[in-house]
């Protein structure tokens, strides 16, 4: 017991002012690691510097564990002063009554009118009371990697469309090389590619109607049965079990000519190819000609209610998001900044990526089609139960319609049960 209230003390003390020295606030890195962890050292420095009446007590969580270490605090009363969160578990948050909303500081500050409109739209939508619990920091959007150098050699203009898109995989697929002109994930993660895919393809502007999810439309089935018609034809038969690491090594040892991922394999992809090698594309649009975006988890931060020093934890907020320290992250990262601030840096003008899917974002045509992650189900729904089915469908065991029906009937009844919740 003694040691216990001695670890409650410190945790205290870690969180509050003393008569004679700064405020310390703790600040938890919702995805720790040597990859991130140094940014923001660099930017907790400068921040001191700027403000030595606050210190901040830096803490990296792994983004593997970081809800479950947010769930412990909040049930123990612990939480930190600020967190890095991403609309994916946002909701789970929000839901356990933790975080203090941002409207009217972020209205009444700095950073009015100086954030990405999808971004905030984004954060938003995962509320069910569609407050800002987050403000955003960082965006990231699915594309398309692809051999540009390959695509010269072949004389192979940039893909607009799916069917575009499937004409040049068939055209770079020579199996005797052991060159394929496209990789599917199959595997681990899969789902979620597939429905950015199947709204780009489909237009279809949103993920339920009525309550109803629209995954099965058949416009969305004609897209899965299209993909599933490349396999093996135009990518390695090995796709049926692609994670991730096992995509993005195919694409930079060179065994395919284009892959599906997005801005976060930024630095993997360039540093293996170099940008005289290798482009991004958005994803291709289909028969509509709409431009529908499935879009990714947004990173963010938040202050928790339990914070004894908000005003303070407001500041840091401000700062990270404020135009140098936001370019400065995303320039590291190679994503999307959230403050338009930055929009004019000349970082982005020397990375097309980033330009292109900042591009496609503002444009007032780009529909949002946001994936209802909100749901606590949607994780294990969309993995668990959906990603072996995927697989059958690649091997012709399953057909895209039927796998789509099984998928929508438990998004809409998962979405049933949590408006009868709310």
């Amino acid at each position: 017991m003694k040691r216990l209230l001695v670890a409650l003390a410190l945790v205290v003390s870690a969180c509050s002012a003393t008569p004679d020295g700064p405020t310390t606030i703790t600040f938890w890195d919702n995805n720790g690691g040597p990859g991130r962890t140094p940014i923001y050292q660099e930017l907790i420095r400068r921040f001191e510097a700027a403000n030595p009446d606050v210190k901040i007590a830096y803490v990296g969580v792994p983004s593997s564990s970081v809800q479950q270490k947010y769930d412990t605090a909040i049930a123990g009363g612990s939480t930190p002063d600020v967190g890095g969160v991403t609309t994916s578990y946002l909701a789970h948050l929000v839901g356990q009554d933790a975080l203090e909303p941002a409207d009217e500081r972020v209205e009444s500050g700095e950073l009015k009118g100086k954030l990405l409109t999808s971004l905030l739209e984004t954060v938003r939508q995962t509320a069910p009371d569609g407050k800002l619990y987050a403000v955003p920091a960082s965006g990231n959007m699915d594309v398309i990697w692809y051999r540009s150098d390959r695509f010269e050699e072949n004389k192979i203009p940039e893909p607009t469309t799916w069917d575009e898109l499937a004409q040049a995989a068939a055209k770079l697929t020579k199996p005797a090389a052991n060159q394929y002109g496209f990789t599917i994930r199959g595997g681990a993660g899969s789902v979620f590619q597939l429905l950015s895919e199947a709204y780009s393809y489909s237009g279809v502007e949103k993920f339920y109607d009525g309550g109803k999810s629209t995954v099965a439309d058949p416009r969305n089935a004609e897209l899965v049965r299209k993909v599933a018609e490349l396999y093996k034809k135009a990518t390695p038969e090995a796709d049926v079990n692609n994670n991730y690491t096992q995509m993005v090594a195919q694409f930079t040892g060179g065994t395919v000519a284009m892959m599906h991922h997005n801005l976060g394999s930024t630095a993997d992809v360039m540093k293996a190819l170099g940008p005289e090698r290798v482009s991004a594309m958005p994803l291709p649009k289909g028969p509509s000609g709409k431009r529908a975006v499935v879009p990714n988890p947004t990173d963010g931060f938040a202050v928790f209610k339990g914070s004894k020093n908000r005003d303070a934890a407001w500041k840091f907020v401000d700062f990270l998001v404020s135009a140098e320290s936001n370019g400065y992250w995303n320039e590291k990262v190679g994503q999307i900044p959230a403050n338009t601030d930055v929009r004019g840096a000349e970082w982005i003008q020397k990375n097309p990526a980033v330009k292109m899917a900042l591009g496609v974002l503002e444009d007032p045509a780009t529909v949002l089609v946001p994936a209802p992650v909100y749901l606590p189900e949607y994780s294990s729904i969309t993995k668990t139960d959906t990603e072996p089915l995927y697989q059958k469908v690649l091997l012709g065991q399953m057909s895209a319609q039927e796998f789509l029906d099984q998928l929508a009937a438990k998004l809409t009844t998962a979405q049933q049960d949590w408006e009868k919740r709310k």
